[in-house]
């Protein structure tokens, strides 16, 4: 059990150590920064809205005639 933990503990510890963390640099090119992006206009979600009222149905049959593709002829 004791060769299974240092096969598995010393090289976790030892690249732990080992490695370094790259430097953070906040760069003006980066293509994500705010200088670059366009605000967005606020819309009323209901700005479009006309109230309208239930009708009844037309001649379904008249209907169906003037879209068929000869025409309606």
């Amino acid at each position: 059990m004791k060769h299974v933990f240092l096969v598995v503990a010393i090289p976790l510890a030892l690249s732990g150590c080992a490695s370094t963390l790259p430097d953070v640099v906040a760069s003006a090119n980066h293509p994500d920064t705010a200088i670059d992006t366009i605000p967005i206009a606020y819309k009323n979600p209901a700005g479009a809205y006309s109230h309208r009222m239930p009708v009844d149905p037309k001649p379904w049959r008249n209907l169906n005639d003037a879209q068929a593709p000869d025409g309606g002829a």
